[in-house]
């Protein structure tokens, strides 16, 4: 997005502050949050906002449920605002230096449920090691904004298989996602090794992850092709559901290798090997081209890597 975006007759009346103001209310969506990060009041804010708003005619952004959503026209201004800001900074020489272990600083990022099993139990006792004041905070994934939300720094990095992201959004291979499927334990009629009439004879919970954009949908459109549509008793939007429902009944439920291991133990599960082909995922850590270099958003990544990066490789866009 050009800087030409924002129009010229606006060049006069529209100060820094409005610009950091516009930036700071895309990346936390709430007043009261964007407040907190610029030490400012909230009624000075709102002053600040209802400027913007009048400036370009466009109320930029609207409540929903208990966050402020951006408007089209502010999603189109989002580029060129942070285009601005950073080439300000350059030419200030701005080099944010990130220090572990003295930063307060609150890193945003987003997984689907699956990924906050594997990873945030390991990730959550390294930063309390590393960086005591560092804070994280998990946002609920939504595919339709993950590509903005990652231009803007509305969140950090991502984690998962998203296909359709675009050439600036970078991304590190992980781990190579297999599928099994969970049963309760003692389940009445199948092994561990279930035949394919077996398995389909059984009732299934499925987990659909629609409009996340992520690769889940191979897995779940394997599943509805080996199953009778009968036999699909339950729908839900996350992995854990579909555990706890395979756990307080005799369906079956299909999952990445990654959260059935932990569930298994947690909930006295069994793991059986579904006599279905179901696709294996690579798994990937993602972040925006923009903040490439940015030590934080580094640091972050690093930890991350460290964390779960497996030997296998990927294909990476780093």
């Amino acid at each position: 997005m050009a800087i030409n975006s924002i129009r010229k007759s606006y060049s006069e009346t529209l100060g820094l502050h409005h610009l950091q103001v516009l930036d700071i209310l895309l990346r936390e969506r709430s007043l009261t949050r964007a407040a907190k990060v610029l030490d400012v009041t909230q009624p000075a804010l709102s002053k600040t906002l209802a400027s913007l708003r009048h400036y370009f005619n466009d109320p930029l952004f609207v409540r929903v449920s208990n966050r402020m959503e951006p408007t089209p026209k502010a999603l189109e201004l989002a580029a060129p605002v942070v285009e601005i800001l950073d080439n300000l900074r350059a030419l200030r020489g701005e080099h944010v230096a990130f220090d572990p272990k003295t930063s307060t600083r609150t890193f945003q990022f987003c997984v689907v449920d699956a990924g906050v099993i594997k990873l945030l139990p390991p990730l959550v006792n390294r930063v309390a090691a590393e960086a005591p004041h560092v804070r994280l905070r998990l946002m609920q994934l939504e595919g339709e904004h993950l590509e903005s939300w990652l231009e803007t720094g509305t969140i950090d990095f991502a984690m998962g298989s998203f296909a359709s992201l675009p050439k600036s959004v970078r991304r590190q291979f992980l781990w190579l996602e297999e599928y099994v499927s969970v049963v309760n334990r003692g389940h009445p009629r199948l092994s561990s090794t279930p035949t394919l009439k077996e398995f389909a004879a059984e009732n299934h919970v499925l987990v659909s992850t629609l409009g996340t954009g992520h690769a889940h949908k191979l897995a779940e459109q394997a599943v509805e092709a080996a199953i009778p549509p009968e036999h699909i008793i339950c729908r839900v939007p996350i992995f854990i559901a579909a555990a706890i429902v395979a756990k307080h009944t005799n369906a079956v439920a299909t999952l990445p290798m990654s959260i059935a291991t932990v569930l298994a133990d947690d909930l006295n599960l069994e793991i059986i090997r579904p006599p279905i082909k179901l696709p294996k995922i690579e798994i990937f850590q993602y972040w925006h081209n923009r903040f490439h270099s940015e030590p934080g958003n580094k640091w972050i990544r690093s930890v991350f890597a460290s964390l779960f990066r497996t030997p296998t490789r990927g294909k990476s866009r780093s």
